[in-house]
């Protein structure tokens, strides 16, 4: 509770909208514990709406069952193009427990973007390259594919985004994601001032991809180990702990 009412001091406000929890050890099932608490604190009106925070499909059907409809409105994970281990289980855990998944990585780091098209493959080392890209780069090539693989896909998405009137490569992609319906946003890193491309992801929100678009991104993905990468990798989450 002192947690919960220090962050609502340093926001200068009477509750939290949406307060997101994430746990480290699932040996540890304290968890379902901690948010029963939090779900009496949203009794008391502290807390608007609770969610998790890269909970797996197993942890996020337990704490929905185990706390009843309603108490939990979302989990954060990783979903994207290359990433689709939400389509492996959480989707269908999703739609049980009417919940949404607020969904980070959609461009991973930027590489699913017009940049890269075009581009040799960058050395996963450069100082060029951020934290992030790095550990994006680092799925693209040695878990869903390789380099080649991906340039097929950024060629894809641009003809798909040339075939809406020249839609961005980035927006091809986050239309992707937010097509799905168990989607319920999609949290888009920007770096102020460096990168932030405000007027270009709106045009996110301008349109759907048809049957065709599907069936031409699909013809790539057939090719990598998307469908697979939950078994190397583990389930959402799992790169975390």
């Amino acid at each position: 509770m002192n947690a919960v009412r220090e962050r609502m001091e340093r926001m200068g406000t009477t509750s939290v909208d949406l307060l997101q929890f994430h746990w480290q050890d699932y040996t540890d099932s304290s968890y379902l514990d901690a948010l029963r608490i939090l779900r009496d604190l949203k009794a008391e009106g502290l807390i608007s709406a609770i969610g998790l925070c890269n909970f797996d499909t197993i942890r996020t059907d337990e704490i929905c069952t185990q706390l009843g409809p309603g108490a939990i409105v979302s989990n954060q994970v990783q979903f994207s193009i290359i990433d689709t281990r939400p389509l492996h289980g959480m989707a269908d855990v999703c739609e049980k427990h009417d919940i949404k998944l607020l969904t980070y990585g959609t461009l991973c780091g930027g590489f699913l973007s017009d940049r890269w098209l075009g581009e040799p493959e960058p050395d996963l080392y450069s100082d060029n390259l951020t934290p992030s890209q790095r550990k994006y780069l680092d799925m693209i090539v040695k878990a869903w594919g390789n380099w080649t693989l991906f340039q097929s896909l950024l060629r894809t998405l641009r003809t798909i985004g040339n075939r809406h009137g020249s839609l961005s490569v980035a927006n091809i992609a986050t239309r992707w994601v937010l097509d799905h319906p168990f989607v319920g946003a999609v949290l888009v890193g920007t770096r102020l001032g460096v990168s932030e491309h405000i007027d270009d992801n709106h045009k996110a929100f301008g349109f759907h991809l048809t049957p065709e678009d599907k069936d031409d991104i699909e013809a790539v993905l057939v090719h990598s180990n998307g469908r697979t990468i939950i078994t190397s990798i583990g389930d959402c989450g799992a790169e975390y702990r």
